[in-house]
């Protein structure tokens, strides 16, 4: 079983650039595909990007296609989301999460998931 812990949310500015990572313990990372989630105040549970577990495939969410990219670094069982050209309305809480199967869009296809860092942008 795996667990995961999410860093690097925090406050700040329309336009800026920020990275989130999503470190991995107690499971077999390269067996994941790891996908990160956002949750706004008051609202559902958001698919935001995965990569796939060869690495080699990433998908990601209209609204924030061209601006975030999602890695992975098996050798230090990290995943990243670098956030480009933020907006207001990408506040959330950031949650990382690993499934069994490539290319899952729906929170229900993902077993495991870290606690979520909270990403705050100001306009």
């Amino acid at each position: 079983q795996v667990q995961l812990v999410e860093a690097g949310g925090r406050l700040v500015q329309a336009g800026d650039s920020l990275s989130l990572s999503c470190v991995a313990s107690g499971g077999t990372f390269g067996v994941y595909a790891i996908a990160w989630f956002r949750q706004p105040p008051g609202k559902e549970r958001n698919f935001v990007a995965v990569i796939s577990r060869s690495g080699n495939t990433a998908t990601y969410a209209d609204s924030v296609k061209g601006r975030f990219t999602i890695f992975r670094d098996d050798a230090n069982f990290t995943a990243r989301l670098r956030m480009a050209r933020l907006k207001p309305e990408d506040t959330a809480v950031y949650f990382c999460a690993a499934a069994t199967q490539d290319g899952q869009r729906a929170p229900i296809a993902y077993a495991y998931w870290g606690r979520g860092t909270q990403v705050t942008v100001s306009s």
